[in-house]
């Protein structure tokens, strides 16, 4: 699946078409509980397919910019960025909301 990605801004050059192999099956992931922030986390389709190359089936960031057809420079921004927000919204208890 082809899936377009958009810059922030108006300057520059369109970012490159990532290939994702499966869209995310949910749209949310709520914590049980009280939420101590209720604006929810955003993860992007590319960040979770990044996720779950490299963390879940044990991909090299190599390995992965090539299933991806991006750079290891562009995974390893990614894979950052994924991380962060998910280890942000498990410990101030957000939800977060996948991006279709």
């Amino acid at each position: 699946m082809l899936r377009r990605r958009y810059r922030h801004g108006r300057k520059g050059r369109m970012p490159k078409p990532i290939w994702l192999e499966v869209a995310p099956p949910v749209t949310s992931f709520n914590p049980s509980g009280p939420q101590v922030k209720p604006e929810p986390i955003y993860l992007e389709p590319a960040e979770l397919e990044v996720l779950r190359l490299v963390d879940l089936k044990g991909l090299s960031q190599e390995e992965a910019g090539e299933k991806m057809g991006v750079s290891r420079g562009t995974i390893w921004r990614l894979l950052q960025s994924a991380r962060e927000k998910v280890a942000k919204a498990l410990t101030e208890g957000r939800s977060i909301n996948f991006h279709k």
